[in-house]
């Protein structure tokens, strides 16, 4: 294992002498190296990966952050414009010469970001959001990442500050579902914030999670680690049409009726039934534009938008899910909700075991290109506005909020991912 500290795990923790979560975050690219639940005695790691953190500079994209745009835009200069303020975009190619994927070459995913371990040096987040921050996340639940992003940064215009505040929260409100037998182990809550430093440059700016979850692998039961057994289901009527050629978007929306991608309708399912080629979809989220607005103004000192995510009940989520990942052979349940207008789902379908490292504690030996993981073996659910939203062809698929993913001077980038685990031992007693 490296000393290196861009890959020294910051750890977090609930303040609890029997913790249900931990948390492992690194400075390289805020990459969640280990999701740990607890549950009946059985320690999971939920988030597929490599063992040794440093591993993540041959396996990008696995559990980090990245942007500073999400998912595909074409390659190609834009004039932006927003109020008096105006930019000019020119991406870099990294994935194909006409398409720049997650930011580019270098995007915030290779870069080392500081880990702001009090909060009052955090510059994005309202003195009210501070104190909960040490009210809500004492201890070791809660950490702010920071890095300033310099203008012409992959082709991107303006100086842009960005914090990312990501905490560990026990359950607030009924956390027992009588109903189900299941109870509410704690929230994973991930908050990303940006502002402009420059005062006439406008900005596309589309962050997320690049996470990828598999609920089974540390059952360790002989089989390849797969999510062909969970349950998904996601709250969307359409998913962005794609190019075949570039999977960039193609400005329409397509419907979900009637075919594999309907993760609503066949939520008793699982995502084996229909796997088809696999899945490397946008979907839309098909509800009204969620109360924790995207934007808010740069000079708020009073609003808490963090106690506003916190504020809805895990059991309420539970009830009627925008996303939920599920699986009854662990009894785990991750239950997500966003102010983002959807969300792409991917199942590693561009891997190999030759092409990545397995940890450990899901049966792999940890060393790269020997036992890693296949096709199949990880749900990715990356929350953040659609592709390339703010080019004006592809303003009909724009979700609910209307995001046109572009950030002018005087106004704060406001992003949330809440990820709620909940537990039920399977029929038989515990998972062993």
């Amino acid at each position: 294992m490296t000393t290196d500290p861009r890959f020294t795990p910051v750890l977090l923790t609930l303040p609890s002498l029997t913790p249900s979560l931990a948390l492992e975050v690194l400075p390289h690219g805020v990459t969640f190296h280990r999701l740990y639940v607890q549950a009946d005695g059985k320690t999971h790691d939920i988030l597929v990966g490599p063992e040794d953190p440093a591993t993540h500079l041959q396996q990008k994209y696995t559990n980090s952050l990245v942007g500073r745009y999400a998912n595909r835009v074409p390659v190609a200069p834009a004039a932006l414009a927003k109020g008096p303020a105006q930019g000019a975009l020119a991406p870099r190619p990294n994935e194909k010469p006409t398409v720049s994927l997650h930011g580019g070459v270098q995007g915030f995913d290779a870069h080392v970001w500081e880990p702001l371990l009090d909060p009052s040096e955090a510059q994005l987040f309202t003195p009210a959001e501070r104190a909960t921050i040490q009210a809500d996340f004492p201890g070791q639940a809660g950490v702010v990442f920071a890095r300033t992003s310099d203008d012409g940064e992959e082709g991107y215009p303006g100086r842009l500050r960005v914090e990312v505040f990501v905490g560990l929260a026990g359950p607030r409100g009924k956390a027992i579902d009588e109903a189900t037998g299941e109870y509410c182990l704690g929230s994973l809550v991930v908050v990303y914030r940006a502002k402009l430093e420059d005062a006439d440059k406008v900005t596309p700016i589309n962050l997320t999670q690049h996470w990828g979850f598999n609920l089974d692998a540390s059952l360790q039961d002989g089989s390849a680690p797969s999510v062909h057994g969970h349950k998904l289901k996601i709250k969307a009527k359409h998913t962005i049409e794609l190019d075949p050629a570039t999977a960039l978007s193609t400005g329409r929306l397509a419907p979900v009726a009637g075919t594999h991608h309907d993760h609503a309708a066949k939520a008793a399912g699982t995502i084996g039934e229909q796997f088809e080629q696999g899945y490397d979809e946008f979907y839309v989220f098909d509800r009204p534009a969620h109360p924790v607005a995207t934007r808010l103004p740069a000079e708020a000192e009073d609003a808490n938008v963090l106690n506003d995510v916190l504020s809805q009940s895990p059991a309420r989520a539970a009830a009627d899910p925008l996303v939920l990942l599920a699986s009854d052979k662990s009894g785990l349940k991750v239950v997500f909700e966003s102010n983002q207008s959807g969300v792409q789902f991917y199942t590693n379908n561009l891997t190999s075991p030759a092409k990545n490292a397995r940890k450990r504690i899901h049966g792999g030996s940890g060393e790269f290109g020997k036992d890693g993981y296949d096709v199949g073996s990880a749900a990715f659910l990356e929350f953040h506005e659609p592709l390339a939203a703010f080019l004006a062809e592809n303003a009909g698929t724009r979700g609910a909020s209307g995001d046109d993913t572009l950030l002018a001077p005087g106004e704060l980038y406001n992003n949330f991912v809440r990820a709620d685990v909940w537990y039920r031992a399977p029929e038989g007693g515990a998972a062993e």
